[in-house]
């Protein structure tokens, strides 16, 4: 069996079973985490990004394979979560150019479009790590051109493709001490052999292993998603049909009457809608809901003052505008009709008391973090919804940073990245902000403010390993500071002390107890008790921070 040309039809069937293909084999690519953290999420940050190109390519009844491989990047492009999610969606964005308008490619061509993929992906990363989906990418794609030197069959320039592509997985761990160490290779070399195991399945005309019964199915990692993009629904399925903004300015003689509870009145509200927003401060509340009774939510809120900036949008309609433009690249959404500010703050958290904080600060949040990458299309989106001419980017999790970069170079507006790795950092980005100042100014200050404060987590292992010099059992919490394992043990207010030490020095001045959903404010009390009596000169700041995983987040400045 040989097959001399591959034309669209064929090219579709491709790329939905490595999207199914991949979809079975989430868990196992999450598992390969290096960081033993309750949050390894290679798999369903590629599984997600690639759902959304088969969606496309669902969509597209082409039988040319360049439009065909058009709509795949495009989902790609607007899906891509995660930084291996982006490496995927530029390694087939390459791919989709070297065959933008043909009918059908030959085995030289197919072959060629893998290498070009290759030389997209790595221009779009900043400093390349070899030993990594790229390293693997490469490998088989040179492999491929060497392979259609000698033949003209599709089916064997993709045999060994995927060949040379396992070969290059198995041999990581040589060029990255980390994965030898822990005993894993690649997650995203994995992810992407699994994609053209697909490839191959259906050149060969095979059926791979169904779903075993531990792993999630496609539909379930997309469920899990926090929000979903609208472009994938139907206009009748949007259960909250309304947008609803506003802000009561607190009234004494309304609060009187009926005093203001922030927690009961969230609660009340959610009754009535989803995408819940409700942040308060002595003199206003700000309110965002979906719902079909915008109407109601106003007067329920005017028990306690006086309604101000009140903005109701039909998001059906929108949502229409949507489907209708959804051949371009960057979906349209809707702008507000008031005049756009100068300035704009979009940052990434997880936990409503962290999303708060942000708020307060005055940031568009979008809800996500390490457990739940935001995509290109999320960014894009929040990055329209703010309304400003200069927008800046807080991605607060270095495997956000790419798809930040990804969503900045789509929309047309400047916008600035801080390459924020963690909470604090962004905290502290976002405090140096003055809005005063010009756009190269504030990038430059808010830069400074990163370097300026330590970061810290506490977590607990998933399994037993061992890593730059630490042992760690499955269960022990785990304290980071900066990205390394630097303690673990049983305890968790004893990991988080000996964390906190190990943070500390002389000129440390303000430490942040920022305390998730699994510790108590008590716990958080008596690590601060513990800092100021070590550190006299030291002062602790507590906030809860409800955020899922992480017990602690620690800043140090």
């Amino acid at each position: 069996m040989s097959l001399k040309v591959l034309d669209g039809k064929k090219f579709a069937k491709m790329v939905l079973e490595g999207a199914s293909n991949l979809s079975r084999n989430a868990a196992m690519v999450d598992a390969l985490n290096v960081f033993p953290v309750p949050d390894g999420d290679t798999g369903t940050n590629m599984n997600l990004t690639i759902t959304s190109g088969a969606k496309e390519v669902e969509k597209n009844t082409s039988s040319q394979v360049g439009t065909v491989a058009n709509a795949f990047a495009k989902g790609l492009l607007m899906g891509a979560r995660g930084n291996s999610g982006v490496i995927l969606s530029q390694l087939f964005r390459g791919f989709s150019k070297s065959i933008e308008g043909k009918e059908s490619i030959t085995a030289a061509e197919f072959a060629n479009a893998f290498d070009k993929g290759v030389e997209t992906a790595y221009k779009a990363v900043m400093k390349p790590v070899e030993g990594t989906i790229l390293t693997v990418a490469k490998d088989a794609a040179k492999k491929a051109v060497k392979e259609a030197k000698k033949s003209d069959d599709v089916l064997h320039i993709m045999k060994e493709l995927v060949k040379e592509s396992k070969a290059s997985l198995n041999r990581t761990p040589d060029l990255l001490p980390v994965l030898k160490e822990v005993g894993v290779v690649d997650s995203g070399g994995q992810g992407l052999v699994t994609v053209y195991e697909g490839f191959l399945a259906v050149l060969e005309g095979k059926e791979l292993p169904k779903v075993s019964a531990n792993a999630p199915s496609m539909g379930d990692l997309v469920n899990a998603e926090h929000h979903k993009a609208q472009i994938h629904m139907k206009t009748e399925d949007i259960h909250f049909g309304y947008c609803t903004e506003f802000m009561v300015k607190f009234e004494e003689n309304k609060t009187k009457i009926n005093p203001f509870d922030e927690i009961n009145f969230r609660n009340e509200l959610a009754e009535h809608g989803d995408s819940l927003l409700v942040v308060a401060d002595d003199e206003v509340v700000k309110v965002h809901i979906h719902t079909e009774q915008p109407g109601n939510m106003l007067t329920l809120a005017q028990r306690y003052g006086s309604l101000i900036n009140i903005k109701i949008e039909n998001m059906r309609e929108q949502h229409s505008a949507i489907l209708e433009s959804e051949n371009e690249l960057v979906p349209s959404y809707s702008q507000p009709a008031e005049k756009k500010k100068e300035y704009g703050m979009v940052t990434v958290a997880m936990g409503e008391g962290i999303e708060e904080m942000f708020s307060s600060m005055g940031a568009s949040v979008i809800q996500g973090g390490q457990t739940m990458n935001p995509s290109t299309e999320d960014i894009v989106r929040a990055i329209s919804e703010v309304n400003a001419e200069k927008v800046f980017i807080l991605p607060n999790n270095s495997n956000i940073i790419m798809a930040s970069e990804q969503a900045a170079s789509v929309v047309d507006q400047e916008v600035v990245i801080i390459r924020t790795k963690t909470v604090p950092q962004g905290i502290a980005s976002i405090l140096a902000f003055n809005p005063s100042a010009d756009m190269k100014e504030n990038e430059k200050k808010m830069n400074e403010a990163i370097s300026s404060v330590k970061s810290g987590q506490v977590t607990y292992a998933v399994r037993d390993t061992s890593i730059d010099g630490v042992e760690i059992a499955k269960g022990d919490f785990m304290g980071i500071s900066e990205g390394k394992i630097v303690t673990s043990k049983t305890n968790k207010l004893e990991v988080t002390k000996e964390l906190l030490e190990k943070m500390m020095d002389e000129d440390s001045e303000i430490v942040t107890i920022i305390y998730g959903e699994d510790s108590s404010e008590d716990e958080a009390q008596e690590l601060a008790d513990f800092i100021e009596g070590k550190f006299p000169d030291a002062e602790a700041e507590l906030h809860n921070g409800k955020q899922p995983i992480y017990s602690f987040i620690l800043s140090v400045e």
